[in-house]
């Protein structure tokens, strides 16, 4: 048994439990992440974030959701683990690079008045739409506005990749919707081999979205970064925002600021800790 020295942060109230792997190791990360993950029983969290070394990058991320499966890449987790960098002075530096297992993402830091970053702002690579990259198993070559039937409904869904694999349903009012219920469905049908995060998004106006989702392994968030990401990248696909344009998305912890291209989508947002401290592992 050890003690882990860890910190708590957030990211539009997508929470994660960050440990700094320069300074020690993580044995069972999976494992961890489901104990710790618990709100009554651990400390509460959407799962951990090992942020640690990297050969090619200011530092790597490893994310594991709160039931142990290990994920790609988060939109919020790589802006709190981009200020732990730069306010612990691992990378005290206004541009650095982040190893995730979707690639090198680099991130722009503001900082604050005190010297603290306060927004961040992530270039997340492309949004990709072939139906291999998601992967999602449809015929043609990308899966933008078609129907799908999900338990005995039928949706109207568009498929992205931004690293990792998403769903996209626009809705009329998402407030009511009894996510617990329809989560599931998304995230375990067959058409997803490597199970999916669906977004369900209200269109308010052509520069501003409202959005819930329901992440695989983890269930309803307050926030996912990469999903806002994929919404702003579907709604241009679907007619309903224009490439090019700041897109504001309301989230249930906040709001993020997407820009979409062809080429290219980037996220600004903040980061927060909450608090810091030991853990028995």
């Amino acid at each position: 048994m050890q003690k882990l020295s860890f910190t708590k942060m957030h990211g539009c109230g997508n929470d994660y439990i960050y440990f700094d792997c320069f300074h020690q190791t993580i044995p069972d990360p999976a494992g961890l992440s489901i104990r710790l993950s618990q709100p009554h029983f651990g400390i509460g969290a959407d799962g951990i974030i090992l942020i640690g070394p990297s050969a090619k990058a200011d530092a790597e991320m490893r994310i594991f959701n709160k039931d142990g499966s290990e994920g790609n890449m988060c939109g919020n987790g790589i802006r709190c683990v981009g200020k732990y960098l730069y306010d612990s002075g691992l990378a005290r530096k206004g541009q650095l690079t982040v190893d995730t297992k979707s690639g090198v993402k680099t991130l722009l830091i503001h900082p604050d008045g005190n010297g603290e970053a306060a927004e961040i702002t992530v270039d997340m690579g492309p949004a990709r739409t072939a139906c291999e990259s998601i992967p999602v198993l449809l015929p043609g070559p990308s899966v933008i506005g078609r129907e799908h039937v999900f338990g005995q409904t039928p949706y109207r869904i568009t498929c992205i990749s931004m690293g990792n694999p998403h769903c996209v349903v626009f809705c009329d009012d998402i407030s009511q919707l009894p996510l617990e219920q329809i989560g599931p469905l998304f995230e375990h049908d067959p058409i997803f081999p490597e199970q999916v995060n669906t977004e369900f998004v209200e269109v308010l106006s052509p520069t501003e979205l409202r959005m819930r989702v329901w992440e695989r392994g983890s269930g309803e968030t307050m926030a996912c970064g990469t999903g806002a990401c994929a919404s702003v990248a579907a709604a241009v696909l679907c007619g309903h925002c224009e490439a090019g344009k700041e897109i504001v998305v309301h989230l249930l912890g906040g709001s993020l600021k997407i820009v979409y291209t062809a080429n290219n989508v980037t996220m600004t947002g903040g980061a927060a800790t909450v608090f810091t401290g030991e853990v028995i592992a």
